[in-house]
């Protein structure tokens, strides 16, 4: 093993050095000022009472499942990619995948509020009419005035003047 120093995006890192395998691995260390006091992640501190941790097991262990099995525990993502490596070792098309479902209704959400809105008001029996909320208009924006252009007589002016020299006091 070795202890080295490297740069590395513009500051000097500090790394240990080993063989692992017939390779050579690099592990990130921490200079002291990086690393922080473990104490300042601790959460503060929780009184909990005996009901509450026999409540908390109790749940735990109704949630807990001994085995996974079944339809809804298979890896789905790896048996695919399982299928297309066979399918290039065979050198043939790999499978083709379903497509996904649709969607089955795709919902307005200003129209599902307002039928809402409507069946709360007939339930109470008040008019349950829904009326149309009025479009927002964009502000409209007022044009800046252009400033306006020097005369020809007033360019010829201010070049003479730039001419001169300052007058001394």
């Amino acid at each position: 093993m070795a202890i080295a120093k490297w740069a590395w995006h513009g500051r000097e890192r500090l790394g240990l050095l080993r063989v692992r395998e017939n390779t050579l691995v690099m592990h990130l260390m921490h200079w002291p000022d990086e690393v922080r006091d473990p104490s300042e992640l601790l959460p503060p501190p929780v009184e909990v009472s005996e009901e509450e941790l026999q409540e908390a097991e109790r749940l735990i262990e109704s949630l807990t499942v001994d085995e996974l099995k079944g339809d809804e525990f298979r890896d789905e993502y790896t048996e695919a990619i399982a299928q297309i490596i066979e399918a290039k070792r065979e050198d043939r098309e790999p499978p083709v995948m379903p497509e996904p479902e649709q969607p089955r209704q795709i919902v307005d959400l200003m129209t599902a509020l307002k039928e809402s809105v409507q069946k709360a008001r007939v339930s109470r029996g008040e008019d349950a009419e829904v009326h149309e909320l009025p479009e927002k208009t964009a502000a409209k924006k007022t044009a800046r005035k252009q400033p306006a252009k020097k005369t020809a007589a007033k360019k010829a002016a201010a070049k003479k003047t730039s001419g001169r020299r300052p007058r001394s006091a």
